[in-house]
């Protein structure tokens, strides 16, 4: 593992940090942003194989598959989080984008790091969610080596899911059986092995845009709004009417009383106002406009 570990960027010495010990606050934090202001750089490189994972996703999505996430520490705490945020911002319900945790729930409070080593642990919990074809299984890696993801994504392609393999590392490192590799390279940390920060920002940015672009390809979005929310809180139910006013040009009052009318419903809501529908008829339109809302309006694309 020492020779392995020697040959990945992610473990590499930043030379343009080999002094910080030793400098002011000011410039410790100059040489943090400058180094941070280069993952975009690198996650740019990586648009055309971040396109093809969104395909595979909606692909999935559309035909009643599921997403998974799977990582190891900061990884593994990345994925939980996107998988976690997908139901309050596009209504999505929670099996649909799953994230899996190396050591389970304990492992997203407190460092657990033995556990990124368990090979069955791997295996066992993709089988455990039922991982299916027509299902994505997408592995977070920044090494490039971490054995329980490695072991997960094996088994969920045993299993005839689609896998996508995320490293820091280059692709020729990146393992060739899996169905996608995603490799935005971002160098040397600036401290030497904490892949929590460059490495952990490329892969918050990668799976950012792998949800979101994937929910605007299967309509929860229209125009630039996320108009499938829950509105499960008062700051979430007073964007949702936000939306409305925004949308459809009506007072607060009004557009108070479109979403009660719509059962709470920002999509059910807009269509029933801009095309003098009942809830019913809405729900028929948006059905039939397969969830996209400039659809049921007759907009064009």
């Amino acid at each position: 593992m020492f020779e392995e570990l020697k040959g990945l960027v992610t473990e590499k010495t930043n030379l343009k940090s080999a002094h910080i010990d030793r400098v002011s606050i000011r410039e410790t934090l100059r040489i943090i942003n400058s180094e941070d202001a280069t993952v975009a750089k690198e996650v740019r490189k990586e648009l055309p194989y971040i396109a093809r994972a969104v395909e595979f996703v909606v692909s999935a999505l559309k035909g009643g598959g599921r997403l998974f996430y799977m990582g190891a520490g900061t990884s593994g705490r990345l994925g939980v989080l996107d998988a976690a945020e997908c139901p309050p911002t596009f209504g999505t319900p929670p099996s649909m984008i799953q994230g899996i945790i190396a050591g389970g729930y304990r492992s997203l409070i407190r460092s657990r790091e033995g556990v990124e080593d368990d090979i069955s642990a791997g295996r066992k919990d993709i089988r455990r969610r039922n991982v299916r074809p027509g299902d994505v299984v997408i592995g977070v890696t920044a090494s490039k080596r971490t054995p329980y993801v490695l072991a997960g994504l094996a088994e969920a392609k045993r299993l005839g899911a689609v896998t996508i393999f995320i490293s820091c590392n280059p692709r020729s490192m990146a393992p060739k059986e899996f169905d996608l590799a995603i490799c935005p390279v971002v160098g040397p940390e600036v401290i030497a092995g904490s892949s929590r920060m460059k490495a952990g920002s490329a892969q918050k940015m990668v799976l950012n845009m792998i949800s979101t672009a994937s929910m605007i390809r299967i309509g929860k979005i229209y125009g630039n709004r996320m108009v499938d929310l829950k509105a499960a809180s008062e700051k979430l139910r007073e964007r949702s009417k936000r939306i409305i006013m925004e949308t459809c040009h009506l007072s607060y009052v009004d557009a108070d009383k479109a979403l009660g009318r719509a059962g709470g419903s920002v999509k059910i809501a807009i269509v029933m106002a801009q095309k003098g529908l009942s809830r019913a008829g809405a729900k028929k339109l948006l059905l039939e406009s397969e969830g996209f809302v400039h659809r049921a309006l007759g907009e064009k694309n």
